[in-house]
């Protein structure tokens, strides 16, 4: 499959590309464009749009676009996915959803990224997965002992 979205990455277009290749389509393809040719290009590559306004895996009300796909490809029976959603929710929306202490940590981790100077979008996200991978880790671990809302709490 060929996703698109709009270039220049942070937590969003960062999270939803690392899950969709650990748990969707690992041969996923990623397009980045400037935000008003998200539309058209996906057209004329038929690739799925993702966190652009207007489109079903977008930000719904105080959802982003990761809880779209949680929610699309149906992620949310493992809980320690649910609390990885809010996480990232946290660190790409003002975090009132689920007021998640986490995603201030992720936040600044995803600024810090966009300051080390990758060459593209593609280079970005590969070297932010180790992130996600261990955030999905601590969510595991924060479940195994029965803290679903995190250890912070």
């Amino acid at each position: 499959m060929k996703w698109i979205t709009r270039k220049n990455v942070k937590v969003d277009r960062v999270a939803c590309p690392w899950l969709i290749r650990r748990f969707i389509d690992t041969k996923a393809e990623f397009l980045f464009v400037e935000a008003d040719q998200v539309m058209p290009q996906a057209a004329a590559e038929n690739a799925t749009p993702y966190d652009v306004p207007e489109v079903e895996l977008g930000h719904h009300g105080l959802e982003c676009s990761f809880d779209a796909m949680v929610k699309k490809f149906n992620l949310g029976a493992d809980p320690a996915m649910v609390l990885l959603a809010k996480i990232v929710n946290g660190a790409d929306t003002d975090n009132a959803l689920w007021n998640q202490p986490e995603s201030a940590g992720l936040n600044a981790v995803a600024e810090g990224f966009r300051h080390l100077g990758y060459r593209d979008d593609h280079e970005q996200i590969a070297a932010e997965a180790v992130v996600y991978d261990a955030l999905y880790a601590y969510c595991q671990e924060m479940i195994r002992r029965g803290k679903h809302d995190g250890a912070f709490r």
